[in-house]
């Protein structure tokens, strides 16, 4: 039988508040975290796609967001809520997590568990992103935003895949745009992901995430909707010249869609 490929972490470590002693109330105390985890695919045919593999991202998240979670008493049920926000990720097939704490004596004290997709269950962290289609000056609205710059209006060729021009000529207006606003430029999902969960708005370059989607279109208001869906996005604002109507949203499409202001 062949062994699974593996990612991990070492030696992470956190400085939170933990333990049922009364001693261990109102003060911080370093945790040492390690962190396996077997992946359900090979990384071998990936391509060196970033989206393509279970990004180590989604492991410090994890721990992030397992200690934001709440106050613990046992390092016990830190360990499982970390291993379920890992095995979330359909990437992932199984975890250890070993937990330790630094500052109980000249020693560490800790648990290792190990958990398989399947038996564990997590909540989807929930963090409230919106999509903003930059057709015209507008102020950039803090926290996790992602701006979709306007088409360039470049004039297409008659040849070729005009639809992949198109997409590339969206991602040439993303950086552009970047460049203007002082912001980064995400082109994968991957990317898409650490800006939403730092909270920070990022410009969407499409071409990456688009090409091998023909249902999203090539068409930014069209894009606009298709990568809403797919981020489950709270809103989207569209900032338009004066006088220009607001897109109409497809029928099924449960986001709210409003003028930028």
């Amino acid at each position: 039988m062949e062994h699974p490929d593996r990612i991990h972490l070492r030696d992470y470590t956190v400085s939170a508040e933990i333990g049922a002693f009364q001693s261990e109330r109102g003060t911080q105390q370093r945790l040492r975290f390690n962190l396996t985890v077997d992946l359900s695919q090979p990384v071998s045919g990936v391509g060196d796609q970033v989206d393509a593999i279970l990004s180590y991202d989604v492991l410090t998240r994890a721990v992030a967001t397992a200690l934001a979670d709440q106050r613990y008493n046992l390092v016990e049920t830190l360990a499982e809520k970390i291993a379920a926000e890992v095995l979330a990720h359909p990437r992932a097939a199984r975890i250890e997590v070993s937990v330790e704490k630094l500052d109980r004596g000249p020693f560490a004290l800790g648990v290792t568990i190990q958990r398989s997709a399947g038996r564990v269950e997590a909540t989807a962290a929930d963090v409230p992103v919106g999509l903003l289609l930059y057709g015209a000056p507008a102020a950039v609205p803090a926290g996790a935003v992602v701006i979709l710059p306007a088409a360039p209006g470049l004039p297409l060729p008659e040849g070729g895949d005009r639809r992949r021009i198109a997409l590339l000529a969206l991602d040439q207006a993303a950086w552009a745009l970047a460049g203007r606003l002082g912001l980064e430029v995400a082109e994968s999902r991957t990317e898409l992901d650490h800006a939403i969960e730092g909270a920070r708005p990022v410009v969407w370059a499409p071409a990456r995430l688009a090409f091998d989607a023909p249902e999203a279109g090539c068409d930014p208001v069209a894009l606009c909707f298709w990568l809403a869906r797919r981020l489950q996005a709270r809103r989207i604002e569209i900032a338009l010249p004066d006088g220009a109507a607001l897109p109409a949203p497809p029928p099924d499409l449960q986001i709210p869609v409003a003028r930028a202001t």
